[in-house]
């Protein structure tokens, strides 16, 4: 007996999963001929037609232009419409908010960055993050009611418990308990809200160094110090959305940092994190240490270090490496994940020569054995993430055509 419509196995819902996968193969390799199409589902060139059909009259896909240049005739090539849904994402930091926009196909069409200095803001967070959304918004030539959804990126967690922001003290204006309803009452879309680390995680796992791992811990060292869990495919956040705060982490080498929310801080923030490293650097009794923000101090010393074979400046990488490997130990060791991607200014400056470097420390160190790797998303790669978690569930929801 047939099924309603909807049940699997009936043929909506089978036509509905055939245009997923076009529309995720038109994603994945641009413009394609129905023949490729057909090909590439393994669809009948008849139902691949209707098909494309379907999926033009719904404005998910365009006709764009022939094939050129091969054997036989021209065919007709077709993509998805860009224009068939938009996703924002926001990362934000103590200093500044930077927005984006991106269309369905994940191509950045608008962008905007508002600067938030001082610990007491003249503007409310609500008032903030429209203000960067509707400047994002603007340079993509678009309306605020255009974008399907919102991600913000925070330092620190939203408990799940609670609604209320942990483990980001220095974030002014975020920790009120009705900050989300307000953001919910002042946005027309559905708004997420991730850990930045987290975010950078997802950046890696679907364009960079993590692509098709299931098991890796992103350690993430710019501003601050944290790392994402992905498990089995999945985030882990914990049960506050503190899993990876790992800048708290007590570790040897550095003295007990108590009441750690309080401080901001913790043991392996203060032996491995990117303001350690200026530190270790006057130490050395090197020369020309730069001044200024410490993130930026910290990569600058870093690229040096990694261009020098012996003197101070390999000391400084080889001790820096051994700081970080102490803490990977302890997450390594809980976690025995397959893979480790080293991502924020502070670790990417160093390249291969500081990755080999922290990978030897660490089989010293660890029983488990994981493969580490530099991370590949450098430009921006929070609100890369923020954009890539906005619009795998705008997708899941536009390119859903049994709705």
């Amino acid at each position: 007996m047939a099924g309603t419509a909807g049940t699997p196995g009936t043929p909506r819902v089978l036509r509905a999963m055939n245009d997923r996968a076009a529309l995720d193969l038109l994603l994945e390799h641009g413009p394609l001929s129905r023949t490729r199409i057909g090909k590439l589902t393994g669809l009948s060139k008849p139902t691949a037609s209707q098909l494309l059909a379907r999926l033009e009259a719904a404005g998910l896909v365009l006709a764009t232009g022939t094939s050129e240049g091969r054997p036989g005739p021209n065919a007709q090539l077709y993509s998805v419409n860009p224009a068939a849904a938009h996703a924002a994402g926001l990362d934000v930091n103590p200093h500044r908010i930077r927005a984006a926009v991106a269309d369905v196909t994940g191509r950045t069409v608008g962008e905007f960055k508002l600067p938030t200095p001082g610990r007491h803001p003249t503007q409310p967070v609500v008032r903030q993050v429209t203000d960067a959304l509707d400047g994002a918004v603007k340079a993509a030539g678009l309306a605020r009611g255009d974008v399907h959804r919102l991600v913000i990126g925070t330092p620190g967690a939203f408990d799940p418990n609670t609604g209320r922001l942990r483990y980001a003290s220095h974030l002014p204006g975020w920790h009120s308990p009705t900050i989300l309803d307000e953001l919910a009452a002042a946005l027309p879309m559905p708004v997420e809200y991730e850990n930045d680390v987290n975010l950078v995680a997802i950046a890696e796992q679907r364009l960079g160094a993590a692509r098709g791992h299931q098991d890796f811990v992103l350690l993430w060292n710019q501003e601050g110090m944290g790392a994402a869990l992905v498990l089995g495919g999945r985030l882990h956040r914990g049960w506050t959305g503190g899993a990876g705060e790992v800048g708290f982490l007590p570790v040897p080498g550095a003295p007990l940092v108590r009441q750690v929310t309080k401080a901001n801080s913790g043991g392996y923030q203060e032996l491995a994190g990117a303001q350690a490293v200026p530190k270790l650097a006057r130490a050395l009794g090197l020369a020309d240490v730069p001044t200024g923000p410490y993130t930026d101090a910290a990569a600058a010393l870093v690229a040096r270090a990694a261009d020098h074979a012996s003197g101070p400046h390999r000391t400084l990488l080889t001790t820096y490496a051994t700081h970080l490997a102490t803490g990977l130990a302890s997450l390594v060791s809980v976690l025995d994940p397959e893979l480790v991607v080293l991502s924020g200014s502070a670790l990417t400056a160093g390249g291969e020569v500081l990755r080999a470097l922290v990978q030897a420390e660490l089989e010293d160190l660890a029983a488990a054995r994981p493969r580490l790797v530099v991370g590949d998303v450098r430009e921006q790669p929070v609100l890369r993430g923020a954009l890539e978690s906005a619009l795998a569930a705008t997708r899941d929801e536009v390119f859903d055509t049994s709705r």
